[in-house]
């Protein structure tokens, strides 16, 4: 998370501002696509096509005719109770550069998009994607679902249970996950947030901006997109072995924990897991691997002289990614700099890795720590098996 979102930061978004932009889906659709991930990109695909032309037309309007902008895409698959809900998080760059007549690029910050003009967008999207599903016989004209019959992956019946808030496998197959929490405060649905539109079931929001200059702001929302399903704080232990799950938020029936079993913990989180070669961050527009302006798009702002052309992005003047070290990772992500000295706040150096297990355990003695290894336990079955192994 945090090496990915320094790399975003460092070598791929300009200085420039950016809009973050949330597509959800209907739940029909999120199953699908979960597991069908040449759909999920063809739908992402429409999406952002959608939203480029948003931006070019907006820009057209203020008199920029050849006006480009990029975006990247995380493509989530999870919700905050561990339940599979594929939905798009989109880092936009909030305007579009235009090539000046010296070969330059000069950029042209975008108007925050008014309510109206987010519920349009969002028309656009769902008449788009409702199309392709029908191209691929998928939906029928009238909308109801097709008839024609997709072979089903080995795990759609995790997925299908994830996406339903269902128990899949064990002695609760087929039920709700069990929910925790006090009685219902608010039973009228919640109102929408500025910038965002509902409708058929999809959802767009996009009142997240940050500025140009605000690089933390910007890699902090960063990692916030290429973050994993769950934090370990929101975890623990019930009493009588079961996990509990804390919400960031609790929700409108009063639900502030989820229980599981431990293998009710392990299916929901085998159903997060993408399949394998799965890209789930998509770059378009002039961002893309092989836009002509990228190169010059990605060192906007920062004085670098860049060529155009596809392999511009490689130019000996824009830095190039490099395997971070793990000391500055904790500083970008934690803020904790583990080369300042407690005692005399000067710098530590590297000075010798110690991979002789004799010399590691003299250390350890010296410095009053335990020195021998943790002997590890057999593995255990199931507790629904203990009874029938017994007999």
């Amino acid at each position: 998370m945090t090496e990915r979102a320094a790399h975003l930061i460092d070598h791929v978004l300009p200085r420039a501002p950016v809009r973050q932009w949330v597509l959800s889906l209907p739940f029909e659709l999120r199953y699908r696509l979960a597991w069908d991930h040449k759909l999920c990109r063809a739908v992402l695909a429409v999406y952002t096509r959608a939203l480029l032309g948003f931006y070019r037309k907006r820009a057209k309007a203020s008199g920029y005719r050849d006006g480009r902008t990029g975006t990247v895409t995380v493509i989530q698959r999870f919700g905050g109770a561990l339940n599979l809900n594929v939905h798009f998080h989109t880092l936009a760059v909030d305007g579009v550069f235009v090539r000046e007549p010296d070969g330059s690029l000069s950029f042209a910050a975008a108007k925050a998009p008014t309510d109206d003009e987010v519920e349009a967008l969002l028309g656009v999207i769902r008449k788009r994607v409702l199309r392709l599903l029908v191209r691929r016989g998928l939906l029928c004209e009238e909308g109801g679902e097709s008839s024609h019959e997709m072979e089903a992956p080995p795990l759609h019946a995790l997925y299908a249970a994830s996406v339903r808030q269902r128990v899949a496998m064990g002695r609760r197959a087929g039920a709700t996950v069990l929910r925790l929490g006090d009685a219902p405060t608010i039973t009228a649905a919640p109102p929408k947030r500025r910038r965002q539109a509902r409708l058929g079931g999809f959802d767009l929001h996009a009142n997240t901006c940050v500025r140009a200059r605000n690089r933390p702001k910007l890699e902090r929302l960063c990692r916030y997109l290429l973050r994993p399903p769950v934090a370990e704080d929101r975890l623990s232990f019930a009493p009588d072995g079961r996990v509990l799950v804390r919400l960031k938020t609790p929700w409108r029936d009063g639900t502030s924990h989820i229980a599981l079993e431990p293998q009710e913990l392990l299916e929901k989180l085998a159903a997060l897991i993408p399949r394998p070669y799965t890209n789930l961050i998509v770059y378009h527009g002039v961002l893309a691997p092989n836009a002509r302006w990228r190169g010059k798009v990605v060192g906007f702002g920062t004085g670098a002289k860049t060529t155009e052309g596809p392999a511009s992005s490689a130019s000996p003047t824009v830095a190039r990614p490099c395997n971070r070290t793990w000391a500055e990772l904790m500083r970008r992500g934690l803020e904790i700099d583990v080369l300042e000295c407690p005692d005399c706040g000067g710098r530590m150096r590297f000075v010798a890795a110690i991979m002789l297990s004799s010399a590691i355990r003299r250390i350890l003695r010296h410095l009053g720590l335990p020195a021998d290894p943790v002997e590890l336990a057999p593995a255990r079955a199931p507790p629904e098996l203990d009874d029938a192994w017994a007999c």
